[in-house]
């Protein structure tokens, strides 16, 4: 079978290998038949037991330890007093020292230690200035003495992480640690994190909270903490062309924590994918639809579909792709009605729950820059971090991907039956009960 639509290849030899090349990026992959039967490898340690009551002390990212992260931005709190009537979560923000560290969260953000883009990035190539609003609230957490002990205790940590002594770090002055902290209320990449580490009746530490592990609840408040991030950034950062949002889950897909997190980065630049999205869309406002959706129709790679999103087995893809993208008009996370928002959360966490928790996987968001005079879909892919490129790869340029489209569905779409069968998905169409047919994309309607 060979299948050629503006630049998307998919071919099938009398061998059985999978030849494809992706529409959007180019690259080529090739899956060779009997690779794809392996086991998914584990990316976990042997299991050591937990320490007796130690389940919200294992990383910085944990509840009892979140003076080891910077002053928190903002929390999701689904159940509890205070919530409005009609909504799913409670949402506070700037908290001070003693209320953060004594009060009750699902999903908390708060900004990344080690910023990918610091604040100082930003004043010294773009002179952004502090403003105003954060330099009161970092003046307000100081006087409280717990978060001038929070602040300084973070300053500290900085410097130890740069190969300062303690003892040096102890010495600094405490008011230009204070001041270096300033820049925190004013963050340009944050961490939302999820409470739990591991499941509440884990015994062993390899029994860790993913993705689908979450209830559908959970899931939602954490993607939706995400995006309040993301308009925040995309709100309060001059000079921002795009904001990037991913989710490395394991230390094989670049985790620094065995604990689930997102991270939200407000870049200067669009990046060489997007600007080839935008050029292509330029082209061919129906991309989309012609070189992804349409012929994964056609092909039989459709997994799952609710009212808003669909997911699909991706082709030219490095490593296994589910991508999942909105099926409704173009619109921007931050931007979309709570029902879409809900319906992308949903399908997402339907598929990392088939994927499982000891697949590394990323989790990589595409969604318009601020400006885009071409309509584009939200659309996220998940990817299985089951392989390691290796001099063929570099060599060649081809990839080497264990598991063909086809075979992804197939698993998907047999563990997607399973856990609908178990009601521990929101209700979705699986597989060949999906909407087939061209056109399933309206974004550029």
């Amino acid at each position: 079978m060979v299948a050629v639509v503006d630049g998307r290849v998919l071919e099938r030899l009398a061998d059985g290998t999978v030849k494809q090349r992706s529409p959007i990026t180019g690259t080529v992959v090739w899956t060779v038949p009997g690779r794809s039967n392996r086991p998914l490898p584990a990316a976990l340690p042997p299991p050591m037991p937990l320490p007796a009551g130690r389940h919200d002390d294992l990383c910085p990212f944990c509840p009892a330890r979140i003076q080891e992260t910077p002053p928190e931005r903002a929390r999701f709190l689904l159940a509890g007093s205070g919530r409005p009537a009609g909504e799913p979560w409670v949402i506070r923000r700037d908290l001070g020292a003693r209320e953060a560290a004594a009060g009750p969260w699902d999903v908390r953000r708060f900004p990344n230690l080690f910023a990918i883009l610091p604040f100082s990035y930003w004043q010294a190539n773009h002179g952004v200035e502090l403003p105003v609003g954060a330099l009161d609230r970092a003046a307000r957490y100081g006087r409280e003495p717990e978060g001038r002990a929070h602040l300084l205790a973070i300053a500290r940590a900085r410097l130890r992480a740069a190969g300062v002594s303690a003892q040096l770090a102890d010495r600094e002055p405490q008011e230009a640690l204070l001041a270096s902290s300033t820049a925190y209320f004013a963050s340009t990449h944050d961490v939302v994190t999820t409470r739990r580490h591991v499941l509440d009746e884990a015994t062993m530490d390899d029994q860790l909270t993913a993705a689908g592990d979450l209830t559908a609840e959970e899931h939602h408040a954490f993607v939706a903490c995400a995006i309040d991030g993301l308009a925040d950034l995309c709100e309060h950062v001059p000079g921002a062309r795009n904001v990037a949002v991913f989710q490395n889950w394991l230390r094989p897909a670049g985790a620094s924590f065995d604990h689930l997190h997102k991270q939200v980065v407000a870049i200067d630049e669009h990046g060489p994918l997007l600007e080839r999205v935008l050029r292509l869309l330029g082209s061919d406002p129906h991309l989309f639809n012609t070189a992804v959706a349409d012929p994964a129709s056609r092909d039989r790679l459709l997994i799952a579909q609710n009212d808003h999103a669909i997911a699909l087995a991706g082709v030219g893809h490095r490593y296994p792709t589910v991508e999942v993208l909105t099926t409704g008009p173009a619109v921007r996370p931050h931007e979309a009605p709570p029902e879409v928002v809900l319906g992308v959360s949903d399908l997402l966490h339907a598929c990392h729950a088939a994927t499982g928790r000891l697949v590394p996987t990323n989790e990589e968001w595409h969604l318009a820059p601020t400006g885009a005079d071409v309509p584009m879909p939200w659309r996220v892919n998940l990817k299985w971090r089951i392989s390691t490129l290796a001099g063929f790869e570099g060599g060649t340029k081809i990839n080497v991907n264990t598991i063909s489209p086809f075979e992804l569905r197939e698993r998907m779409v047999t563990a997607l039956a399973g856990l609908r069968g178990q009601g521990r998905i929101a209700p979705l169409r699986i597989g060949d009960e999906c909407q087939h047919g061209p056109g399933i994309l309206q974004y550029a309607r």
